[in-house]
């Protein structure tokens, strides 16, 4: 088999974050320059028209409901302050309408005549989010506040009648509420008043505006489609994510009896439409319907969509068909159009590859392994498709962020060249990740966070029980949260590991809480224990306070703008540990953030860690 470089599979490319437009127009993001921007297609496969030309990477756009002009979101250097712009298709001006660089915009979409938009921003207070209504064709402070918020807030989208928005707030990952606020009075309405942590996501206004769907696990280990009537209270389960076809001699989930999540929803208000989804082990199993009852879907054929993960539903202007983006682990990120009666699916968009042929890419086994309370741990295990060495593969243990996120079969351009070039990919989903339910996900939480590091021993164990895996020759390796734990793994289970790869992770729950900007302070609280009431035990299961017990060389990668990890989580480790005596290499970027956007960047990092890897593995 071949063997490509780094810089081949960092060339793959992705198109996402779909929008169908009034005329037709399908508007997406598409990083063939080394960053997201926006692009354009009218037909199938026909040559995309480049509408945006920026060094930074675009992260949203929302085309108008009337006009041949659409709303895009962009921060600078990943510091996710994120101003909106407006892009007149047919003149290609942009617009800044926000104007204010030292605050987050976060959108909440278009009045059905595209003449009003509303946005939550802090621009008023930097820990907290306000609710905002502005004429399209105003700028800056012309911006209307409408409600003074106390948290975390964003704007989930107008009723069909334009007089009111729906508002969410955010108190931690697995706690919400929803309300409703009539724009000409102020007045907001909670519909959502509940004891303990309940998620309520992805809400919906229902066609006549007297209710909303959304996704809830308030009566229920996993989150389901339920209706909420706005004049009752009341709310009716559309649908669950029990699955009645399931296996019974199939491994047991973590979720429990519940099934999976019902983990989205898109209801197109005129036709009655609407496409759900489930998460079923990592993968995403579409439904379409249409609402022939209140809280009755009738199903329509499914789409014909790629084995893996599949989200960002956008309806056409009748409902007659709607846009969505799909990956697998050997499907790099390209956008659909479903005709929504039928099911006939069309791939719009041709991201490239970058010459590399897809029967290379390896799909991954998923297994389920044994931890030190019994629990069956599910991962994602993959291996090169050539002959193991003598003594076996080498192994990354590639480890996810969140921590209340979940490794999934999407396309992954690292872990494709990890493959390719000898080594196996371990991805674990250990306690305290999300899509398995709100007691899997809690299995973590402040006190019993090492537990999670002792899972990913036990995955490491179960490698060394594996026929074609180098027990010496793996690798612990991480982002953000995922880095915390490379660094934890590497100080509580010094033995195991050949190597550590930290990117943006967190050293010192401390000073990450001390630093990290000020709006998501009180939600990160939530998960890992605060500063006034759990410091002392925070400073107990940091790794810098830990050090000491680091036995395997250390690459630390970071960005110098981080807002959510501090660059200082990675100064301090690395100094701390250089006086250790440990091998470490460092790498800061200082025209990037939380992750590394610009090709460039990547290009750099991942050479560093391929170079690392052959140097220490």
């Amino acid at each position: 088999m071949h063997r490509y470089d780094i810089e081949r599979y960092l060339n793959v490319r992705n198109a996402g974050g779909a929008d169908l437009g009034p005329d037709g127009r399908l508007s997406f993001l598409l990083n063939t320059t080394g960053t997201g921007q926006v692009w354009s297609l009218t037909e199938p496969l026909g040559w995309p028209e480049q509408h945006t030309f920026f060094d930074e990477s675009v992260s949203a756009i929302d085309s108008s409901p009337k006009r041949a002009e659409a709303v895009f979101a962009m921060d600078e250097g990943g510091n996710e302050r994120a101003q909106l712009y407006l892009l007149n298709y047919e003149s290609g001006v942009i617009t800044d309408l926000t104007a204010r660089p030292g605050a987050k915009h976060r959108w909440g979409g278009w009045d059905s005549e595209g003449d009003r938009f509303a946005f939550a921003s802090n621009r008023r207070d930097e820990a907290v989010f306000d609710v905002y209504v502005q004429a399209r064709d105003a700028t800056g402070n012309d911006a209307e506040l409408v409600y003074e918020g106390d948290g975390w807030l964003s704007v989930a989208g107008w009723s069909p009648s334009d007089d009111r928005l729906i508002v969410h707030e955010a108190h931690s990952s697995f706690d919400h509420d929803v309300f409703t606020l009539d724009i000409a009075s102020g007045d907001l309405t909670h519909h959502t008043p509940h004891e303990g942590d309940v998620r309520y996501g992805s809400p919906e206004w229902g066609p006549d505006g007297d209710a909303l769907y959304l996704v809830t696990d308030r009566d229920s280990d996993t989150l389901r489609l339920e209706r909420l009537d706005l004049d009752t209270g009341e709310f009716a389960v559309v649908a669950s994510g029990a699955d009645e076809d399931a296996d019974e001699d199939a491994p047991e989930t973590p979720g429990g009896d519940d099934g999976w999540n019902v983990d989205g929803v898109a209801i197109h208000e005129d036709s009655r439409r609407v496409v759900y989804s489930r998460n079923v082990d990592g993968r995403t199993e579409i439904t379409v319907g249409e609402l022939v009852e209140p809280d009755r879907v009738d199903p329509y054929p499914a789409p014909d969509l790629p084995d893996g993960v599949a989200g960002g539903v956008s309806f056409g202007p009748d409902g007659d068909r709607f846009a969505i983006t799909a990956t697998g682990s050997t499907h790099n990120a390209n956008v659909y159009v479903v005709e929504t009666t039928t099911g006939e699916t069309t791939r719009w968009t041709a991201a490239s590859t970058a010459g590399i042929p897809r029967d290379t890419f390896v799909e991954p086994e998923l297994v389920h392994y044994p931890t030190f309370d019994d629990r069956k741990i599910p991962a994602f295990f993959s291996v090169p498709e050539t002959e193991p060495p003598a003594d076996g593969y080498p192994v990354v243990v590639d480890i996810h962020g969140g921590p209340e996120s979940q490794r999934r079969p999407s396309f992954a351009s690292v872990k494709q060249y990890l493959l390719n070039n000898g080594y196996a990919v371990f991805e674990p989903n250990v306690r305290g990740s999300a899509g398995y339910g709100k007691a899997y996900a809690a299995l973590d939480d402040v006190e019993k966070r090492m537990d999670s590091v002792a899972d990913v021993r036990a995955g490491v164990e179960w490698l060394h029980d594996h026929p074609e895996v180098d027990p010496d020759r793996v690798v612990a390796m991480g982002g953000s949260y995922g880095g915390f734990m490379v660094l934890a793994a590497l100080t509580e289970y010094p033995e195991l590991w050949a190597a550590g790869v930290d990117i943006v992770g967190i050293a010192n729950f401390v000073t990450f809480l001390e630093n990290t900007g000020e709006w998501r302070r009180e939600l990160r609280e939530a998960e890992y224990g605060s500063l006034d009431a759990d410091r002392e035990f925070l400073e107990s299961i940091s790794p810098i306070n830990n050090i000491e017990a680091i036995e395997s060389p250390l690459f630390v990668l970071h960005g110098a703008n981080d807002p959510r990890v501090p660059v200082g989580e990675a100064e301090q480790i690395v100094e701390q540990a250089r006086e250790q005596g440990v091998p470490v290499r460092k790498l800061i970027f200082d025209d990037e953030g939380h992750g590394f956007s610009k090709l460039e960047n990547r290009l750099e990092a991942y050479r560093g860690v391929v170079d690392f890897l052959a140097k220490h593995v």
